[in-house]
């Protein structure tokens, strides 16, 4: 994947650990106890990964919720970058020491 342009947590949930296990959101959001509305909302990139949600992502799916969490972090600066105006931000620090 190309991480200049990383995908959305929910993409990464829905084809990497729900449809390989064949189940549907809404078998997923039960084992998660989670809405089903929720859990969807994520999939389709609605919502972001909170850190509560990554902890019952990574309980569910046997992982960390660092995982989730970097993911969705990688994602948000992806997004940011796209319309960040930093043309007058200025470097404040050079070579460790402060101005």
């Amino acid at each position: 994947m190309n991480m200049a342009k990383p995908p959305h947590p929910g993409r990464i949930l829905k084809s990497y650990y729900i449809e390989p296990l064949k189940m549907t959101i809404s078998d997923a959001a039960g084992y998660l106890d989670l809405a089903r509305s929720r859990l969807s909302q994520l999939v389709n990139a609605k919502m972001s990964v909170s850190p509560t949600m990554a902890l019952r992502l990574a309980k569910g799916f046997d992982t960390s919720p660092q995982y989730w969490m970097n993911m969705q972090t990688q994602y948000d600066l992806a997004q940011a970058g796209k319309n960040a105006k930093l043309g007058n931000v200025k470097c404040l620090v050079t070579k460790g020491s402060v101005r």
